[in-house]
């Protein structure tokens, strides 16, 4: 933490191959802020084999859901993998927690963690997710991941408006 009680969103974890920072979870940061963060980490590489390796390093790394959220009720549909993904409110602001049985598949959904968590249900559902296109996400995965991908927005932002609509009520 610096003096100013603001946690510094990259770190090195010794345990990455790429010796490489890793990001943490961004607190109090917009959207197009966390994701220019990840643009930049993402543009550290030449190609599609580095950037590959470097989401299963975050798949490494996700925080992982409780176990009592790892049901069929909380499972994404439209996945090729096994997703779950659980979202909690706190102070207005909505929180995410995930776990995939693949770890390709936790780097996709731990790279959509950082950007959505911790940001109000309006930036969430508002939230265009430039970086997927902008890091070439979209255009390197196969079909069934791309779906998944998209089956994952769906569900945050699914999420987000439920929260809004509960807020309203």
């Amino acid at each position: 933490m610096d003096p100013v009680g603001v946690v510094d969103p990259v770190r090195v974890v010794d345990r990455s191959p790429f010796s490489l920072p890793l990001p943490e979870y961004p607190t109090h940061m917009a959207i197009p802020e966390i994701e220019a963060r990840i643009i930049s980490e993402f543009s550290m590489f030449d190609d599609w084999m580095d950037k590959y390796n470097y989401l299963i390093e975050l798949g490494r790394t996700l925080p992982l859901i409780d176990k009592q959220y790892k049901t069929d009720q909380y499972a994404i549909t439209g996945c090729q993998s096994k997703v779950w993904l659980h979202a909690s409110r706190e102070n207005g602001r909505i929180f995410f927690t995930a776990d995939s049985d693949a770890v390709i598949t936790k780097g996709i959904v731990n790279l959509l963690i950082r950007v959505l968590s911790g940001q109000s249900a309006d930036d969430i559902i508002q939230a265009r997710l430039e970086f997927i296109n902008t890091i070439g996400l979209q255009e390197h995965l196969s079909p069934t991941r791309s779906n998944g991908l998209n089956s994952m927005i769906r569900q945050m932002k699914l999420y987000a408006t439920v929260f809004k609509m509960k807020e309203g009520q």
